[in-house]
């Protein structure tokens, strides 16, 4: 019934999807398995997509030639550029998006992808044959044999669902667990943990009183994460509002401690810190009167509304008097309770920075199943996961991003060299260079690198070639170009900034923090005659890199100085035994953990510089 494929990926969520299409789009033969062919991308939690660092995942996914900024673009109800207050490293793109498009978007562009077939099943067992993953066995009994095999299970694997003392299985409500996989993992020597997640209630829309809350408008001029040209900015876009909790709220949640899986102790995995539940944030934080609750449209064309704070695993009964305490809620009526979610995940040191295992070879993990949170943490892995099962099988180089290279690649060191025993959940904070990294320019950073290996196309590196040539341009002539004080003066005056008394290069104004490019093409007619016709995008990248020159330079200088320890290689059978001086923690882990450079050695939590110092003399000699 089955031809034999180049790649399966187990899975159709956010990472699924993106390992789908990356591999197909690279030429492999790939087929797709999933539970329910309607849940494709299916977006489990927050209608959402980006925000604080996860927008610059995105962006850096679209970059390389992923789908996620595409079918996030295409399915936008709101778009919102955050931190706009702060520098440009900190700025991050979000939107709001329809659920329903969202998932209709994906599976459309899945569809259209040749190379990817479909099956509606669950993968209950590996085929594994001398040390290598070379196909599945499905609950239907369907042997089907590949060239590697890619998981990305989410939340599914052993999944249960916790509702105050209601308890059963399921990786999302009203769809049943996956199982088999993790006990014949287990079984092979892997390691396995337990985490969990939550989700708030869903509510009637027509229940609120939105007179009540606060409105949330998005951005006057919206942008959009991808960076070609075939999907357009939003014109149209829904309001969020916005409200807050208050101690009657907190007080009627205490009710429902004692019922509270969570207090109980009959979820034993550990949450995400940083998305906590309500009752864990009144608890933890039982000094604050108040906190603040997002009301979120799911949709054009619904009523349904996400409840963006509110998440909890508390009785449904308890959920409801708590809600309808909150101003605006007086009156909800709730289409399904919040809920938590205990599942398998298998900690992320077990992976090469491939996301290949190290154990099992062809056999590549991707998403929550590493122990992350979040739709852009899991579809990047998968974006990486997919490209490299193609290399692999096809004797081609592996693609690695480096931390100064990407989000992507900080997130995928951080799991590989470092583990986690909490959902991991990126921040800018985690990236050293972030300066480098900012969402403005992924495509600079990573397209030429994707076409490299043939997954962005030529339309995309022209696009990317065309503004490096512009922003260099623009440089130049700021460089190079003088202002006299009549022409500049006013604008300075009027931006609080003070005059200039003789001319000055138009470098040396733009470099004063209160002044931007916009603002010098307001000059002067001949200024902006002779910007207009620039990008857009070039002319913010320009802006960014002349601010910035200083700073963007000792960053650079970071990186190269860090770069020496990658360029330190060490060899696939470098016994760590034979360092006598290393400390015995340090052996231990470098054992366990194999890595492939000094730099790499240098992040493995427990490896002291010190440690490095040993390395560095036992290499060199």
């Amino acid at each position: 019934m089955f031809e034999r494929y180049d790649v399966i990926v187990v899975g159709a969520g956010h990472a699924g999807c993106e390992a789908a299409a990356a591999a197909a789009n690279l030429g492999s033969k790939v087929l797709l398995i999933t539970m329910d062919m309607t849940k494709i991308a299916q977006m489990s939690c927050n209608p959402a997509m980006g925000g604080i660092a996860k927008g610059q995942i995105v962006r850096e996914i679209d970059a390389l030639g992923g789908y996620s900024g595409i079918v996030s673009d295409k399915s936008t109800i709101q778009f919102r550029m955050l931190n706009r207050s702060k520098g440009p490293a900190m700025w991050s793109p979000r939107s709001q998006n329809d659920r329903t498009l969202f998932t209709n978007y994906w599976r459309e562009l899945l569809e259209q992808t040749r190379s990817v077939d479909f099956w509606q099943d669950m993968v209950n067992e590996l085929i594994i044959e001398n040390g290598m993953a070379t196909g599945v066995i499905t609950g239907m009994g369907q042997r089907i044999k590949a060239k590697s095999v890619i998981i990305t299970n989410g939340t599914f694997l052993n999944g249960i669902i916790h509702i105050g003392q209601k308890q059963f299985g399921g990786g999302r409500i009203g769809e049943k667990a996956a199982t088999g996989i993790t006990e014949q993992l287990k079984s092979l020597g892997y390691e396995t943990g337990r985490m969990k997640t939550g989700t708030p209630p869903r509510v009637d829309g027509r229940s609120l009183d939105y007179s009540k809350m606060e409105i949330q408008e998005g951005d006057e001029n919206p942008e959009k994460f991808s960076y070609l040209k075939n999907t357009r900015n939003i014109t149209r876009q829904l309001p969020c509002w916005i409200t807050y909790t208050n101690q009657n709220v907190h007080e009627v949640l205490k009710e429902g401690f004692d019922d509270s899986p969570m207090y109980a102790g009959r979820i034993q995995g550990l949450g995400p810190r940083y998305c906590p539940s309500i009752e864990d944030k009144i608890n933890r934080f039982a000094e604050r009167e108040r906190h603040q609750i997002f009301v979120e449209p799911e949709g054009w064309n619904t009523i349904e509304i996400y409840v963006n704070g509110f998440s909890t695993s508390l009785p449904d009964n308890i959920q409801l008097k708590a809600i309808r305490l909150i101003p605006g809620f007086e009156n909800a009526k709730i289409f399904r309770p919040g809920y938590a979610i205990e599942y398998d995940y298998f900690p992320p040191t077990q992976l090469e920075l491939t996301l290949e295992s190290k154990n099992i070879k062809h056999l590549y993990f991707a998403g929550q199943i590493n122990g992350t949170t979040g739709y852009e943490e899991a579809a990047c892995q998968g974006l990486i996961a997919g490209i490299n099962a193609h290399q692999k099988i096809n004797d081609k180089e592996e693609f690695i991003l480096g931390r100064s290279e990407a989000y992507i690649g900080v997130l995928i060191d951080d799991l590989v060299n470092k583990g986690t025993d909490e959902p991991y959940r990126m921040f800018t904070s985690r990236a050293e260079y972030r300066l480098m990294l900012r969402q403005d320019n992924a495509d600079i950073r990573l397209t030429e690198k994707s076409h490299h290996i043939g997954l962005a196309n030529i339309e995309r590196l022209n696009m990317v070639n065309d503004k490096i040539k512009e922003t260099g341009e623009i440089i130049k002539y700021f460089k190079n170009t003088s202002i006299n004080p009549n022409e500049i003066n006013t604008l300075l005056e009027s931006k609080e900034t003070s005059a200039i008394k003789q001319n000055y290069k138009l470098f040396q104004i733009l470099s004063r923090p209160q002044i931007g490019i916009q603002d010098i093409m307001l000059a002067s007619e001949e200024l902006k005659s002779n910007l207009i016709h620039y990008n857009n995008d070039s002319l913010l990248q320009a802006e960014i890199l002349m601010k910035y020159e200083g700073y963007l330079e000792k960053e650079q200088l970071l990186v190269e100085k860090m770069n020496r320890l990658e360029n330190i290689k060490i060899k696939d059978d470098f016994d760590f035994r034979d360092v006598k001086s290393l400390s015995l923690e340090a052996r231990e882990k470098l054992i366990k953990q194999k890595p492939k450079s000094l730099g790499q050695a240098a992040r493995i939590s427990g490896i002291a510089p010190s440690d490095i110092s040993i390395l560095m003399v036992h290499l060199g000699r």
